[in-house]
């Protein structure tokens, strides 16, 4: 039988790191898609030729690395230099999600792709179930001012660049809620492995 392929996505702030740790602490295989996109920028790569071809020398740093905050602040205030980065960074980072799955034990019953812009790149329909982690969006918002130290209007902008947490609730095949307590998050969490294990999809 083959193994059940499980992404799990969120909005910026909403717990999936969180959430992710505990299907980790449980021993759940699991690829993060964020790591991976810094993997695949690494030093001498193909893509961070192409990352300092788009977006000129002052994103790379003195040691040859990107500067990833640099290349934050292009990005989250221009549209189109966000799409462009995506487009040379994304397909390697699906290329190196397929192949993890290749590299499980057969027996395995279910591994996560941990891929924050999973609806975003329009790759949920590789995956048996989708996992959205959520809470409410005014919370949402607090929490990416006090995380990242931003301003409002610039909270506003890092949430615009994803789609709304509703919107990818609807696309779910299951919800983790987030604004609650951290036992009532771990129970969802729980509740959803003991699911899988068993070959349960609902």
């Amino acid at each position: 039988m083959p193994i059940r392929k499980i992404a799990l996505t969120g909005g910026i702030a909403t717990g999936k790191t969180y959430v992710s740790d505990r299907l980790r602490a449980a021993g759940v295989p699991i690829v993060d898609a964020d790591v991976l996109a810094r993997e695949v920028v690494a030093l001498g790569t193909p893509a961070l030729t192409a990352v300092r071809q788009r977006f000129g020398p002052d994103v790379i740093r003195r040691d040859g690395t990107m500067d990833r905050i640099r290349v934050g602040q292009i990005i989250f205030k221009d549209k189109r230099a966000r799409q462009d980065l995506e487009a040379i960074i994304h397909p390697a980072v699906q290329k190196a999600i397929e192949k993890y799955f290749t590299t499980l034990p057969k027996k395995t019953p279910f591994a996560v792709a941990d891929i924050p812009l999973l609806f975003e790149t329009g790759r949920e329909k590789q995956f048996n179930d989708v996992i959205v982690v959520a809470c409410p969006r005014p919370m949402q918002l607090q929490r990416v001012m006090e995380r990242n130290q931003l301003t409002k209007d610039d909270a506003e902008r890092r949430l615009a660049a994803q789609w709304p947490i509703d919107k990818k609730i609807d696309k779910a095949t299951h919800v983790i809620r987030t604004d609650g307590t951290f036992d009532e998050t771990n129970a969802q969490v729980d509740k959803l492995i003991a699911m899988f294990t068993d070959g349960k999809s609902r």
